[in-house]
């Protein structure tokens, strides 16, 4: 009979050997790999990930990798297709290196608002997925996927991390009166994730519906309206497929009473900020008199600072699963909450082959 102790179990999990690599050529980028590494208290893999000058991307993995457990954690920067191959090719030269596990760390999966089929476009998020498993990914850890339905594209397993936890933390101890907030959702799309929000403060919730009416605008007076002539002529005569009615939004509503109140929105991307622009400005109308925007993934293209910065938001909050510091030179209203402990401790027990599931506590079907 042989006892084996706690000790020895984790020492022979572990025994294969951690290496983490940040596929990143962008140094700003690897920010969020170093802190990782720091937390884990490893130094991080030694890789070289650069561009040549007709722009092919060439990874040298500058370490044995032989049946060890190989984290690549990758960032999106601003130029999202180079990264997408950066990390297709490190996972590739790992995969050739007999690298034991390869598991992907990467919080803001690019392309996943392309995760639906619209008129003749594609599910590029699917096509994504492929490629990443065909490249040699055993294992996925990313962050508040656009939609949940994203898991289901992979053949590999995928943990989908939240933020919220470390936002909520953030509208706890960083705003003193958030007992006098409002959770609002800028359309009714993102009422679940602001339900989810106000249920665990305690707090009420509000929902924008409709858009601004343009009296002036050239969609008023018909002319973008033609008479509808029923084609008889691609389909047999006696069907007469029923025309659905084209929707048409109401002017803009507030459910719920935001009145002498602040107001947080809440949403999982922050990138073409008008949306947020124009919700900031109907809850001013409505007598709201802070207002906080959170989100998970701050993309902040083009000049989306500048428009924060000259717009009614008071602060607008974002973790670090996206670089952003030359936003925030440009806009000091835009605040970091950090993720990289939820990352790291995801890391350990995946090496040690410990349960996910303390990760995932109180998170419920819906959220």
């Amino acid at each position: 009979l042989v006892v084996v102790t706690k000790k020895q179990l984790d020492m022979n999990a572990a025994k294969g050997g951690l290496v983490i690599f940040t596929a990143n050529s962008n140094p700003s980028s690897r920010e969020l790999g170093k802190r990782i590494a720091e937390r884990l208290g490893v130094e991080l893999g030694k890789v070289q990930v650069y561009q040549e000058a007709n722009r092919e991307t060439r990874v040298q993995i500058q370490e044995s990798v032989r049946g060890k457990d190989v984290f690549i954690i990758q960032t999106v920067s601003k130029d999202v297709n180079t990264t997408i191959m950066e990390l297709l090719i490190m996972v590739y030269a790992c995969r050739t290196s007999c690298a034991r596990n390869i598991i992907g760390v990467i919080p803001y999966f690019p392309y996943s608002k392309q995760c639906k089929m619209r008129k003749r476009g594609s599910i590029v998020s699917k096509l994504l997925a492929s490629m990443m498993c065909k490249a040699g990914l055993t294992h996925l850890i990313t962050m508040d996927l656009h939609q949940k339905e994203i898991q289901g594209f992979f053949n590999i397993p995928v943990d989908n991390l939240r933020a919220s936890p470390f936002l909520l933390q953030y509208i706890q101890e960083e705003i003193p009166d958030y007992r006098n907030a409002v959770i609002v959702a800028k359309s009714p799309a993102s009422a679940k994730r602001a339900q989810s929000f106000a249920e665990r403060l305690r707090l009420g919730i509000a929902v924008i519906h409709g858009e601004a009416q343009d009296a002036e605008s050239d969609l008023v007076d018909g002319r973008h309206s033609p008479p509808t002539v029923k084609n008889m002529g691609a389909i047999h005569p006696s069907l007469e497929i029923p025309l659905l009615i084209p929707k048409e939004k109401p002017p803009i509503t507030v459910v719920g009473d935001v009145g002498g109140r602040i107001a947080i929105i809440v949403d999982d991307i922050i990138d073409d900020v008008d949306s947020f622009l124009a919700a900031a400005e109907t809850l001013k109308e409505r007598g709201a008199y802070k207002i906080f925007v959170m989100a998970t993934h701050g993309i902040l293209s083009s000049d989306a600072p500048r428009l924060i910065e000259e717009s009614a938001i008071d602060e607008v909050v974002v973790t670090n699963t996206i670089p952003h510091e030359i936003q925030k030179l440009q806009c000091p209203k835009i605040k970091t909450v950090d993720i990289s402990m939820i990352l790291s401790e995801a890391i350990r027990r995946i090496h040690n082959g410990e349960s996910m599931s303390y990760l995932f506590r109180n998170i419920g079907m819906d959220d």
